[in-house]
């Protein structure tokens, strides 16, 4: 029971995200990322800055609703606040878009 109210949970989540049936621009998301997010989570995704989370492989449907967080103010950062406050449905679509595109590999150690 506990596992099917999960995807229940999941499938309404996603249902209720805004233009998540739209194809999404990696390039524009690209070109949004190079002006604004490369200072501190850096163009290929690795974090400049310690604070700063690296977003490189990410989920594209939590960073959508991260970036919807940080325009509504449901989620408050300093930086963020501000930089997500001008993003329009289809740039918080795009940003995503780009750096869930981004592949990172892992190496165990011998």
């Amino acid at each position: 029971m506990a596992s099917i109210l999960k995807l229940l949970n999941i499938a309404l989540l996603l249902a209720g995200l805004p233009g998540m049936a739209e194809a999404a621009d990696i390039q524009a998301g690209k070109k949004i990322a190079g002006t604004q997010c490369r200072t501190c989570h850096g163009l290929d995704g690795i974090a400049q800055i310690p604070v700063a989370p690296h977003l490189a492989g990410e989920s594209e449907i939590y960073l959508r609703a991260q970036l919807e967080a940080f325009r509504s103010g449901k989620r408050q950062n300093e930086m963020m606040s501000v930089v997500a406050k001008d993003l329009s449905d289809e740039d918080i679509a795009n940003v995503a878009a780009w750096y869930s595109a981004i592949r990172i590999t892992a190496e165990m150690p011998d």
